[in-house]
């Protein structure tokens, strides 16, 4: 597996300040493919200057030029879809049909609107003697996770160079080589030297030393509530604006009525993908008391579709592995009922966790409450419309959801009473220009389509 064992500072590949690497590891096999370097705060220091020195110029690009330039992005990510796919399969394990489907694909859809949006965005608007100016927050650290790790630096990069910002990115340490090909394509696709800078390494050496450092201007993250917490401290000491997508518990609420099969399999389906590493899955699957029996056989059937190591990869790391199996474990001990799946490891070698799901889960429970971050499914069982919307709502989180109703006027009148930022309704798709982001612990700020623009602009005022 090709690795740059530099970092990508100032338009060029330079050798980091200091020699230590990291080990990237193929979670299906166990087998180290490559060594990237470890960044220091002094690595980051140097692609914040960049950075900063690259600023004026690119904010004043005309948002024309910045479009085509992103419209280069997206055509140099495209070139690379294969190869990227590739790596992805290898450095995080996804089956590689997703990761050329979902991984690779999606993220070329998301840089080419932000090339469209760029184009025609209102940058400033007369309000009554006013000139209204948007105009770009400055530098940006961006600090991806590794569960979609083109698709999340994209979500970053695209709207803040949209914007007129520059970047830095600091990618997950598990996934460091998506992020060196994404490099590679702003290359190709003429950036200026300083616009995007790479630097990768820990998250408490080289994430930390990035939120800190003060010529950052804006934090946007995607991880662990936990870690954005800390970030958000961070950022506050300085007066700093953070974006933070962090994790969720979502509602999969089936309501009376909706059609049972669909919705159960659509809901299995949605928590397998990417084995469970999606921070907006639909862990918990609420079914009324009537049909609960039979949502729980239908489910049960459902999940024999998944096979271990073809429809469902590796988790990232032995880590990641040990804590789900912690959480299967927890949830057979306070007495959630086993239907499928176990803390049993599925398979010798590979950081596997077989799909589980769980029924007879009550709202207290640990599985019901905390983010297991694995393929796991909890199935509750509500009395009525009302109780439905107390566990829908009952958790710290609050990122995202679904509802299934007999028609969607019914289900649109209970999303919108959830406390969440994002509802499917009835099997709704993926729309790359909505907002994505989170209620409460969810995080703040959102990304994808104008709101995500607006994320990194900031507002002036000129009275005449």
């Amino acid at each position: 597996m090709r690795a740059h064992d530099e970092m990508y500072i100032d338009g060029a590949w330079r050798p980091a300040v200091g020699r230590d690497t990291i080990a990237v590891v193929n979670p299906a096999d166990e087998r180290v493919i490559a060594h990237v370097p470890a960044g220091t705060a002094e690595d980051v220091d140097a692609a914040v200057r960049a950075a900063r020195a690259a600023f004026p110029a690119w904010a004043a690009t005309p948002p024309a030029e910045r479009a085509a330039r992103l419209t280069a992005l997206a055509d140099a990510l495209a070139a690379r879809k294969d190869t990227l796919a590739e790596t992805i399969t290898a450095e995080l394990g996804s089956p590689l049909p997703l990761s050329q489907a979902v991984h690779a694909g999606v993220p070329v859809l998301v840089a080419a609107s932000y090339a469209e949006l760029a184009a025609r965005y209102a940058f400033e608007e007369r309000i009554g003697n006013s000139t209204v100016l948007l105009e770009p927050v400055g530098v940006v650290g961006a600090i991806t996770p590794w569960n979609y790790p083109l698709h999340q630096i994209v979500a970053k990069v695209a709207p803040a160079l949209a914007a007129g910002c520059t970047v830095v990115l600091k990618p997950a340490e598990d996934t460091p080589l998506t992020a060196q090909l994404f490099a590679e394509a702003t290359e190709a696709a003429g950036l200026p030297p300083g616009v995007f800078n790479l630097v990768t390494g820990l998250g408490p050496v080289a994430g930390q030393a990035l939120a800190e450092h003060e010529g950052v201007d804006l934090v946007s993250f995607t991880g662990s509530t936990a870690v954005g917490k800390r970030i958000g401290a961070v950022a506050g000491a300085a007066v700093k604006r953070v974006a933070l997508e962090l994790g969720g518990k979502s509602a999969n609420v089936i309501l009376p009525g909706a059609d049972l099969a669909r919705a159960v399999n659509v809901g299995i389906a949605n928590v397998m993908t990417n084995s469970g590493q999606t921070c907006s899955a639909w862990t918990r699957m609420l079914v009324d008391a009537e049909r609960y029996d039979e949502a729980v056989e239908l489910a049960a059937n459902a999940v024999t579709k998944y096979a271990v190591g073809e429809r469902v990869g590796p988790l990232v790391n032995a880590a990641q592995q040990a804590r789900v199996r912690g959480y299967i474990a927890r949830g057979v001990e306070e007495g959630a009922r086993l239907i499928a799946g176990g803390p049993d490891a599925p398979l010798e070698t590979g950081f596997y966790v077989s799909p589980t799901v769980f029924a007879d889960v009550t709202p207290d429970m640990t599985i019901a409450q905390e983010e297991i971050f694995g393929p796991v499914v909890s199935i509750l069982r509500y009395e009525d419309v009302d109780d439905a919307l107390r566990i829908a709502n009952g958790t710290v989180y609050g990122l995202a959801g679904a509802v299934w109703a007999a028609d969607d006027e019914e289900a649109v009148a209970f999303a919108r009473r959830m406390d969440t930022g994002q509802v499917d309704i009835n099997g709704g798709r993926f729309n790359p220009l909505a907002p994505f982001g989170g209620y409460k612990q969810s995080g703040v700020g959102r990304e994808l389509g104008p709101h995500g623009l607006a994320e990194y602009l900031q507002t002036k005022s000129l009275q005449f």
